[in-house]
């Protein structure tokens, strides 16, 4: 049950709390003109037994907001920011919108300038960050997808490696064809024609009980999701390969299914109308799920480390 009302919460804005309704931009800002702003977004999990949230892999999350300020050449993000600084923020985030249920954080830093043209390097930059229900992107039973016709932007063109903001134009696209074609879901290719990711997801197929992901030269997002996926393989035994992935690849898949903050694990149940597998739901799918679920919630003592306790 969803009982937090997001337009009703407290969001932490350029420093100070305020209410959701007065974190707001101007229409001359760099992030509305030019879309010059990075995000993360991590799960916080309510654990009914301990009445306690548990916040899933934080300190990755930092990394990738400093990782992702780094490459857009934004203000130095673990000067403006450490990281005792930002978890005690997400926690009071948290604490003071009472969250009792699983919730997702948006953290985003934004070149907070106005007029300012074209340009990133010496501008100042500032920090939001709201919290938000679970709920679903995806359907958690599985969605059937199709290859886009739009291509993955390459990395020399806006960098894959840093969750950019106006990166997301290329996904929106992808995501409205899928849409409109009666889809739930797109997977795009790179600009070498081989198998990237879907518009807010990684992407895993399995091929003879074999996890396959595509490797970064395919002008992926490296997804913090994916490498939770890749650790709990090693875990569960399961072989696993990064490399490239041919489109064909995913018709003769025997499994497939995409990972993310916001997707969780999503099994993908057909691709341009052709059943994946069976067309059920596979064994490394469910037992990844049913894996990354219990990890999630504190229940594997291996993975003790990539929870946050409030």
């Amino acid at each position: 049950m969803q009982n937090l009302d997001y337009q009703k919460s407290k969001v932490f804005f350029r420093g100070k709390w305020v209410d959701f309704k007065d974190a707001n931009l101007s229409i001359a800002s760099s992030p509305v003109l030019y879309g010059l702003s990075i995000y993360t977004v991590f799960n916080a999990i309510w654990d009914k037994k301990t009445q306690r949230l548990n916040i899933f892999r934080l300190n990755e999350h930092y990394n990738r907001l400093c990782n992702s300020a780094r490459i857009m050449d934004f203000e130095d993000f673990t000067k403006q920011c450490s990281y005792d600084e930002f978890e005690q923020i997400m926690k009071d985030l948290l604490k003071k919108n009472s969250i009792s249920e699983d919730v997702l954080v948006r953290v985003t830093i934004f070149i907070d300038e106005l007029v300012a043209g074209t340009k990133i390097h010496g501008l100042k930059n500032s920090m939001s960050a709201y919290v938000y229900p679970m709920g679903e992107i995806l359907p958690r039973a599985g969605v059937d997808v199709c290859v886009s016709s739009w291509v993955r932007v390459a990395d020399n063109m806006v960098p894959s490696r840093a969750k950019v903001n106006g990166q997301y134009v290329n996904s929106c696209l992808m995501k409205n064809e899928a849409l409109r074609n009666g889809y739930h879901e797109a997977i795009c290719l790179d600009t070498s024609g081989h198998l990237s990711e879907g518009t807010v997801a990684n992407l895993f197929i399995v091929r003879g009980g074999k996890l396959i992901t595509p490797d970064p030269s395919a002008d992926i997002l490296e997804g913090i999701t994916r490498n939770s996926i890749l650790k709990l393989a090693n875990y569960l035994g399961i072989e696993h390969q990064q490399r490239q992935v041919d489109r064909t690849e995913l018709y003769l898949a025997d499994e497939a299914f995409l990972c993310g903050s916001s997707a969780h694990i999503t099994p993908i149940l057909s691709v341009d109308k052709r059943p994946i597998g069976t067309g059920n739901i596979g064994a490394v799918t469910t037992q990844l799920a049913k894996c990354y679920k219990q990890a999630q919630r504190g229940e594997l003592t291996e993975f003790a480390g990539w929870l946050t306790k409030l």
